[in-house]
C-alpha cells in the first residue's frame, strides 16, 4: 500500500494577514492599499480598487451594471464623475434609477427620512418613501410629464432602442441642466446607456401618459439594444464588468457574451469582474477557484478572470472606490486606449484603437 505524502502547510501559508494600522496621513487610496493585506470584506474592497485600475491599464471596455436606489441615496455625482473621466465605457441601468437621475438633473431633490415619519403621514402628504429617502410625488409627476413632452418631439414613425432614446434624452437634459447626472454625463462623454427595465419605471409612465392623450405613438426596439451590446462585446479586445447591486441590469450584461452566437463567434468572457452587493457570494481572491459559483454572480467570465466580490451596500463602497480612483487613476488613463462610440441616429458605431 502506497502512503500518500501529506502536503506541507508551508505550501499554503505564504501570505500572512497584515493588520491595518491607523495612519492619519494616509489618503483613501493609501488606506485601500493597506487593506489589500487584510481579509474578508476589507480585502475584497481593496481588490476591487486594484482590479478597476487594472482594467483601465489593460485597455478594457468597462461595463457598469447598476440597480437600486443609488440616485436617491446620493450617488449621482459619483457616477457622473466616473463617466465624465471615462473610468467606465458602457452603462446599464434600471429604469427607476434613470428616472430618479432625470428628476435630480431637472433641479429637483430627494430628502432624508426620519423614523418618526409614518407611511400613513407620508402618503397623506403625497410623499414617496424609499427606505430612508423621500421624494415629492408631485415633482415626480412633473418629471413624468416632461418625459412625455420630450417623447412627443421624436419621430413617431419608427421605434427607438433604449440606447438611442437615452442618448437623445441626455442631450435634451444637457441643454437645461446645471448639475450633471448619469444621462447628461453619458451624452457629453459619448458613451452608451442601456436600460433593460425601462418599462418598469416612471419614464414609461410619462410616455404612456402622452399616448393616452393621443399625442404620440412612440415605442421601443429592444432587439436593437441587444445587437448594439453584442457589437460592443465583439469589437472589444478585453471586457470587464462592475456590478452595483443585482437585478436585471446585472443579468442583462450577460447578453454581451451570449449574443455572440448571433455572429457565430465564441464568447470570450469578461477578463475582469467586480461585484458590489449585499447578496451572498463566493469569497475568493483575484483568481478564486470557485469558477462555477462566480459565473452565476458575475455573468460569463474568462478562464482565470480577476474578480472581487464586495459584500457591501454599494452606497458605502462606491464613495470609497471613486474617491480612491480620483487619487490613483490618472497615470493609468494617460495611455489608455478606450473604445470610441459614434451615434448616428439609430446606428451605433464602435471603434477600438
Amino acid at each position: 500500500m502506497v502512503t500518500q505524502r501529506k502536503p506541507r502547510a508551508t505550501k499554503y501559508l505564504t501570505a500572512p494577514i497584515r493588520p491595518v494600522q491607523v495612519d492619519r496621513d494616509r489618503s483613501v487610496a493609501g488606506l485601500l492599499e493597506k487593506m489589500e493585506g487584510a481579509g474578508l470584506g476589507g480585502r475584497q474592497l481593496a481588490e476591487a480598487h486594484r482590479i478597476w485600475l487594472d482594467m483601465l491599464g489593460d485597455n478594457t471596455t468597462v461595463v457598469v451594471a447598476a440597480n437600486g436606489a443609488l440616485i436617491p441615496a446620493g450617488m449621482r455625482r459619483l457616477l457622473a464623475y466616473v463617466i465624465k473621466n471615462r473610468f467606465v465605457d458602457v452603462m446599464v441601468c434600471s429604469g427607476a434609477m434613470l428616472f430618479q437621475d432625470l428628476h435630480e438633473t431637472l433641479g429637483r431633490q430627494h430628502f432624508q427620512a426620519h423614523p418618526s415619519m409614518t407611511d400613513a403621514e407620508l402618503e397623506a402628504s403625497q410623499i414617496t418613501r424609499m427606505w430612508d429617502v423621500l421624494a415629492s410625488e408631485e415633482e415626480y409627476s412633473e418629471a413624468n410629464e416632461w418625459v412625455g413632452g420630450f417623447t412627443n418631439q421624436l419621430d413617431q414613425a419608427r421605434a427607438y432602442s433604449t440606447r438611442e432614446f437615452l442618448h437623445l434624452l441626455g442631450r435634451e437634459l444637457a441643454e437645461i441642466a446645471t448639475d450633471d447626472g448619469i444621462l447628461t454625463s453619458a451624452y457629453k462623454a459619448r458613451i452608451p446607456v442601456f436600460c433593460p427595465t425601462i418599462s418598469d419605471s416612471s419614464i414609461t409612465v410619462g410616455i404612456a401618459g402622452a399616448r393616452f392623450e393621443k399625442k404620440n405613438s412612440f415605442c421601443f426596439d429592444l432587439a436593437q439594444d441587444t445587437l448594439d451590446l453584442m457589437q460592443i462585446g465583439a469589437r472589444s479586445r478585453v471586457t470587464g464588468v462592475i456590478n452595483l447591486g443585482g437585478g436585471t441590469s446585472r443579468s442583462y450584461v450577460q447578453q454581451m457574451e451570449s449574443a455572440s452566437e448571433i455572429i457565430k463567434t465564441p464568447a470570450r468572457g469578461h477578463k475582469y469582474a467586480i461585484q458590489i452587493s449585499t447578496e451572498c457570494g463566493a469569497h475568493g481572491g483575484r483568481t478564486s477557484p470557485n469558477t462555477d459559483d462566480e459565473s452565476l454572480v458575475f455573468g460569463k467570465l474568462a478562464r482565470g478572470a480577476a474578480t472581487a466580490y464586495v459584500s457591501c451596500d454599494p452606497t458605502i463602497a462606491l464613495p470609497i472606490l471613486v474617491t480612491a480612483l480620483s487619487q490613483t487613476a490618472a497615470k493609468y488613463m494617460k495611455g489608455r486606449k478606450r473604445p470610441n462610440f459614434t451615434f448616428m441616429g439609430k446606428d451605433l458605431t464602435v471603434e477600438v484603437p
